[in-house]
Order: C-alpha cells, then structure tokens, then sequence
C-alpha cells in the first residue's frame, strides 16, 4: 500500500515528498501491533542516559536511528535489499557502529532494553557482543510471538506498568508459550 504511487492516504503521500515521514510512523503502519506496541511502550518508559537519545531502531542498512528520522520510498527500497538474517555487513557493520557509539556515551551502570526478537541472533548477537551484561530484555517475552509482544506492551503501556527485565546474556530465550493475554478491557 505505502509503496503503491496512487495511494493518496496522508503517509503514502508524505513517503513521496522530499521531506519524507517519520520512520517510526511508517513501521508502525507497516507492521501494526508489533512495531506499534514496542514505539509506544518505549515512548512511555524510555530514560535518556548520558545525552543519548533514549529511543533507537534498528533499520537495516543504516544501523540505530530515532523514531524521529525522517525517511522516503527510495529508503524503504533500499532497506528491502538487505537480509538482516544472514549477517550481511550492510547490516552489521551500520548496527555495530552506532552501538559502539551508543555504549560510548552512556552513562555507567545505564542499560539498553531491548524490545526487539530475542529468540534468534540476528539482533542479539550483534548487540550482546556490544554491550553484554548491560543488554536487557522483558522476561515476559520467552515464548511470545509478535504479535503477543506487541500486544503485552501496549497493554503495559496503557496501563503504566514497567514490565521487569533481565540480562539476554545466559538468559532462556526461548521457552514455552505463556498463556494468551487476557481480553483488554474496554474503556467506556
């Protein structure tokens, strides 16, 4: 739909404009309840430390970028053209990086969360080997698909309710499947 010329809904049409969208708008529109789930519970929880921005995402061809960094059709194109799953060095070496610049400035005893899959490497083990023990991630997560995560943290959310993190380094990754969220309750 976003990459469709004739779309006239306001996002399609601010991609094709030089000044772009936010990049946080467009993937939370592209991937809705997941990346929508992970922007807005980062948004109510997120700590700057040490005058780093305190929201990152990781793309796949320019490494860690705020929400807030403005993007075009011709990005997204060019973010299709790597596989962050086979290790490409368009990939990791942007993600790596900017990393390594992140752990630079922050403050000790900061830590990063990470909201992202942590069942495979293809996130975990670029940033483990970057920040090790400082590397969180909800243990609510373990045996959550997508959805369920985008689900479980926007309900935290909403509900102003940090979840607990622990270290990804030694930590079970993978694991049974919790049980379904509860329905959310409707507000009146």
């Amino acid at each position: 739909m976003l990459l469709n010329p004739r779309a006239e809904f306001p996002l399609a049409v601010r991609l094709r404009e030089p000044g772009g969208a936010e990049i946080g708008e467009v993937f939370s529109f592209l991937s809705k309840l997941y990346f929508r789930g992970k922007l807005t519970y980062a948004r109510e929880f997120a700590m700057a430390s040490g005058g780093v921005p305190p929201i990152r995402i990781i793309t796949t061809d320019r490494g860690l970028v705020t929400p807030e960094t403005r993007v075009q059709l011709s990005d997204l194109d060019r973010f299709c053209q790597v596989d962050i799953a086979s290790a490409d060095e368009r990939y990791l070496g942007p993600l790596q990086r900017d990393a390594h610049d992140v752990s630079a400035t922050m403050a000790s005893g900061a830590s990063i969360v990470l909201l992202g899959s942590i069942a495979t490497g293809k996130y975990v083990d670029a940033l483990l080997e970057v920040f090790g023990e400082r590397l969180l991630f909800p243990s609510e997560f373990v045996g959550r698909g997508d959805m369920s995560r985008g689900g479980l943290l926007l309900r935290s959310a909403r509900e102003g309710r940090e979840l607990e993190y622990i270290p990804v380094a030694g930590a079970i990754r993978r694991g049974k499947r919790p049980p379904k969220l509860e329905p959310a309750r409707r507000r009146a």
